[in-house]
């Protein structure tokens, strides 16, 4: 059977400029560490706060604890949208 002939591949006129590889940016150092302090810090905050029913971290606010504590956690969350 004969065999199909062989394509040559095109030259490159040199017209187009070569594609660059992009330099992909990366976070800072510190954001890995207090994207993860936020989350744990949130988690444990709404801890305490179910333990001692409210009355603790911040005495006296009440359930204002649970919002606190999730508002930390959600901040860790949100930084990992922008880690890289």
């Amino acid at each position: 059977m004969p065999e199909s002939r062989k394509r040559k591949k095109k030259q490159a006129t040199g017209t187009a400029p070569a594609p660059q590889a992009t330099k992909i940016k990366e976070s800072p150092t510190w954001w890995a560490p207090t994207m993860v302090a936020l989350m744990v810090l949130g988690l444990v905050w709404v801890v305490v706060t179910y333990l001692w029913s409210g009355a603790l971290p911040i005495p006296g606010i009440g359930n204002w604890n649970l919002a606190i504590g999730g508002v930390l956690a959600m901040g860790g969350f949100l930084m990992t949208m922008g880690w890289k």
